[in-house]
């Protein structure tokens, strides 16, 4: 059925007609603005600052972050978070072609595979799009090369996340979307799905007792690859690693 069927048939359902041409008007003239909305001061901060806040909010939603210098850094973290939670050198690993152009060799126990997630894998590497320092969320729109099962399905989900690609707060994410998507008919679009993720899986709805990995993993550990060159600013990470704790611990009394 054509989209032009589906509009009729909800239009006779409602007993209306085509909009009055000024209510069509100002519904064409939203959807070509996209208004946005406030954005929170607390994002509008200097770059280092805004890292440190985005690494602050994960970690306050039971996330963990490790900042390493580069891809190339990928295959040790990884391999040293399995170790300290006593996890099995396996990982299913998404189809991106940054995660792909990572040579794993220096590695050569852990073992690999490119697919999306299925029953009994425990940790999958995915690769985020965007994160917010609003809140601490990643940003996963559709993609082959981000099979949203990474997601949802293994107990330990690692993020690969470039600093360059945290933004401030949500508007930031719309306009880069819209930017990245554009058609003569939209000007500028929302992919198909867009999963947004903050901290691992939890949920309070039995007794108001927090279960983590209600509806997926219960550890999210973000490799965060500082890729541009904004000075660290006293963030939890770095207070986290002064204080002792090890990755994946909870963070020290006031971090």
């Amino acid at each position: 059925m054509s989209k032009d069927a589906i509009l009729g048939a909800i239009r006779r359902g409602l007993k209306r007609g085509k909009l009055p041409a000024d209510q069509a008007a100002m519904l064409d003239g939203r959807l070509a603005t996209h208004p946005r909305h406030l954005i929170p001061a607390r994002s509008r901060i200097p770059r280092a600052e805004q890292i440190a806040l985005f690494i602050r909010n994960v970690e306050k939603e039971f996330g963990t972050v490790e900042r390493i210098p580069d891809l190339s850094a990928v295959p040790a973290a990884v391999t040293d978070y399995l170790a300290a939670h006593n996890l099995p050198p396996r990982i299913v690993v998404a189809p991106h072609p940054e995660l792909q152009g990572i040579d794993w060799s220096s590695r050569p126990m852990l073992e690999r595979e490119t697919r999306r997630a299925q029953d009994g894998d425990l940790t999958s590497v995915q690769h985020a799009w965007a994160g917010v320092a609003e809140t601490g969320t990643l940003f996963f729109p559709s993609d082959p090369a981000r099979p949203a099962t990474l997601n949802l399905l293994p107990d330990n989900e690692i993020i690969v996340l470039r600093a360059s690609a945290i933004l401030g707060a949500y508007e930031e994410a719309w306009d880069r979307l819209r930017a990245e998507r554009k058609d003569p008919l939209s000007g500028g679009f929302m992919p198909r799905n867009l999963m947004l993720v903050t901290g691992p899986s939890r949920s309070a709805d039995i007794e108001q007792t927090l279960e983590l990995g209600a509806h997926g993993p219960r550890r999210l550990h973000v490799l965060l690859v500082e890729d541009e060159p904004a000075p660290r600013h006293g963030s939890p990470a770095e207070h986290r690693a002064e204080a002792g704790v090890q990755p994946g611990e909870p963070a020290p009394p006031g971090d």
